[in-house]
């Protein structure tokens, strides 16, 4: 699988001073699955911010030294990111950290800006000065500039969302409160809920909040801003009920794990059900039903389930093994390094392979190759998700038709080139089963997005060689080519 979405966020506010940096590690290692290329932690320590952030997983960016070093608090922000925007270097870890005319602020983001190239290029014109290439700072200073105008922090952040577009999960925090917002569209998830000791958390998604020991108490709705003060909780909806709640299905069919709950919908349930639809609209002849570790082993049981034919286990995954392994000396093939076939499971036997999804087709013919190898008889994929068509917007790095391999190529012709003896894709139109609604974004799949297209997505000129941007390959178009920018 090589989709990669954004980022996990999560939060504290404590009724006393308390060890809000571990309570934060704990949440964050729960969400690791949302981003492997940096993380950090914000503990706000009665109005003084102390941070730890740095490139990796959260095992090791915070060991127990660096823990340490943070102090006690009553609140705290914390992330995980996966950039789909911007470099993997240490200025786009999150969270972010504001010292503005009113005060201090930490924010940590989930999602993309539709229109965050329009917002990005007017700050700039208005001499704003960008240390990261984050839609995450965009949102940063649209809060601070809104907040000298505003009475209240959470006044600048519900005017802000009438400028911003596009998908946003935020959890800011200023010196006295704690602030959960989501998009009118819902398009990323966000929860909270509370520990027996009145410790309230939230979150990207409900196991972070049980990996605490709290409870969840309800998602935020699209458009909902939550305040979490000394006085309590105060719920804001202004902005609640102007969209058509489009939350991304893929939540359900990979990004999210399989023990969360979002918006009332159980991932695994959901993950099952796809599987159900598969077996129905895929049917094969087949001896064993394997799923590809982690996200393709629900669909997988739905799959037999349906079908009648048996589960079983075909793939082991190397659970030691991060995305940013590098392999010493020779270029060994990383999937044979993560994942390794049961030959005693599979060999001579006619194999029904369950994954979420096909991007480019590399991944999905080493797995089979695998399984081949293993002494699979045949090899029938399928796959929990329709074919991507278009790119998104709103938080997964399918940022370009040209890379994905169903704008390309029939079925037929990508079954043969990953070496599948059949392959079928979960219908577009049965969607709604895996939820019981509509009310998701589809347009990775469909092209029928919630929003206004983007006319640039480009953020990247400062990460790019001169020569590049000269042969008209980076984002120097964002800017109507100034060739002055360089000199």
């Amino acid at each position: 699988m090589s989709v990669r979405e954004e980022c996990g966020v999560f939060g504290i506010m404590a009724p006393e001073v308390c060890d809000a940096a571990s309570i934060s590690y704990y949440g964050l290692y729960a969400l690791q699955h949302r981003g492997q290329e940096s993380c950090g932690i914000v503990v706000n320590d009665d109005g003084l911010f102390a941070s730890h952030k740095d490139l990796g997983l959260v095992s090791e960016v915070f060991s127990g030294d660096a823990l340490s070093r943070l102090p006690s608090g009553r609140m705290a922000v914390a992330h995980v990111r996966y950039g789909t925007t911007g470099e993997t270097n240490r200025k786009n870890c999150q969270p972010i950290e504001v010292n503005h005319q009113k005060g201090r602020m930490a924010l940590a983001h989930n999602g993309n800006l539709s229109n965050a190239a329009e917002l990005r290029n007017g700050l700039e014109l208005s001499g704003a000065i960008f240390h990261t290439t984050s839609d995450t700072e965009t949102i940063a200073y649209i809060i601070t500039k809104e907040r000298l105008k505003k009475n209240s922090i959470e006044d600048a952040v519900s005017s802000a969302m009438n400028i911003l577009d596009g998908a946003y999960s935020l959890i800011l925090m200023s010196p006295q409160k704690l602030i959960c917002a989501r998009d009118p569209y819902g398009f990323r998830p966000l929860c909270y809920g509370k520990t027996s000791n009145g410790l309230y958390v939230a979150a990207s998604e409900s196991c972070a909040i049980k990996a605490v020991g709290g409870e969840v108490i309800r998602d935020v709705e699209p458009g909902e801003i939550l305040v979490f003060s000394k006085n309590g909780i105060t719920s804001r909806k202004e902005h609640c009920s102007k969209k058509q709640k489009k939350l991304c299905i893929f939540e359900y069919i990979y990004f999210a794990r399989s023990d969360s709950v979002i918006d009332g919908v159980s991932v695994h349930a959901a993950r099952v059900r796809a599987g159900s639809v598969l077996a129905k609209t895929h049917p094969v002849e087949a001896d064993l039903v394997i799923g590809v570790p982690d996200s393709g082993l629900d669909a997988a049981l739905g799959y037999s389930r349906t079908s009648g034919i048996p589960y079983g286990m075909g793939l082991m995954k190397n659970k030691y093994v991060g995305r940013t392994f590098i392999a010493p000396g020779e270029r060994l093939d990383k999937v044979k390094i993560k994942l390794s076939a049961i030959e005693d499971a599979i060999k001579g036997k006619r194999v029904v392979l369950i994954d979420d999804s096909i991007v480019r087709g590399t991944t999905s013919g080493r797995i089979v190759k695998l399984l081949r190898e293993a002494g699979a008889k045949e090899v029938h994929m399928r796959v929990s998700s329709p074919p991507f068509l278009h790119p998104c917007y709103y938080g997964t790095d399918i940022d370009s038709e040209e890379h994905l391999i169903a704008c390309k190529y029939t079925v037929a012709d990508i079954a043969d080139r990953i070496g599948a003896d059949s392959l079928g894709y979960l219908p577009v139109e049965k969607l709604s089963m895996l939820t019981g609604n509509c009310n998701y974004c589809n347009a990775c799949f469909s092209g029928d997005y919630p929003t206004k297209i983007p006319a640039d997505t480009r953020k990247d000129r400062f990460e790019q060689r001169l020569a590049d941007r000269e042969r008209g390959t980076g984002s120097d178009l964002l800017w109507g080519g100034n060739t002055d920018a360089a000199e």
